[in-house]
């Protein structure tokens, strides 16, 4: 499939208009319901693939965030054989207590796999816990980019930032 193709078909499957309440508070009036394109197999493999050619060329996992970040994480893991980690919003309070699930060892440097990216939140929050907890971040890669700032805000935590599209590139199909 090509880039081009799978824009149409992620575009077909899962850009919804009407009023959406965004998780930084903003009102849209369209959203990228990425359920939708990571619950179809085509979908979720040809976007992984391209995922894979924005990876940096060393780390040691894939930290996929809760939730969207999840099933992207594991298919590029599966295409790359790069272990994935599964990153929590926080940490449980029972059980092992971990923020970041899958037997990661301290000092991994960890590339985090996102779905859609608008203000950043969320991501820059995580990579922060994720530093805190003794791992490396320089670099993230998601999915779409509504290009609504985050990019900006993860280049100032010192990581580099690359998106399979940018919204410009999906309004263009």
């Amino acid at each position: 499939m090509t880039k081009t193709e799978l824009a149409k078909q992620i575009r077909e499957a899962s850009y919804l208009t009407g009023e959406f309440k965004l998780r930084s508070g903003s009102i849209s009036n369209f959203y990228w319901d990425k359920y939708r394109f990571e619950s179809h197999p085509t979908l979720l493999t040809a976007i992984a693939a391209e995922m894979a050619k924005r990876l940096p060329s060393s780390c040691d996992g894939l930290a996929g965030l809760e939730l969207g970040g999840i099933p992207l994480a594991t298919a590029l893991s599966l295409q790359t054989g790069i272990p994935c980690f599964y990153v929590r919003k926080e940490a449980k309070t029972y059980g092992t207590c971990n923020l970041i699930e899958g037997g990661v060892k301290a000092g991994s440097r960890l590339v985090v796999i996102e779905d859609v990216i608008t203000t950043a939140g969320q991501v820059c929050t995580s990579i922060e816990q994720i530093r805190a907890a003794g791992y490396r971040v320089a670099h993230v890669v998601a999915a779409i980019d509504r290009q609504a700032g985050g990019a900006a805000k993860i280049n100032a935590l010192g990581c580099t930032f690359a998106s399979v599209f940018t919204l410009a590139e999906l309004e263009g199909e």
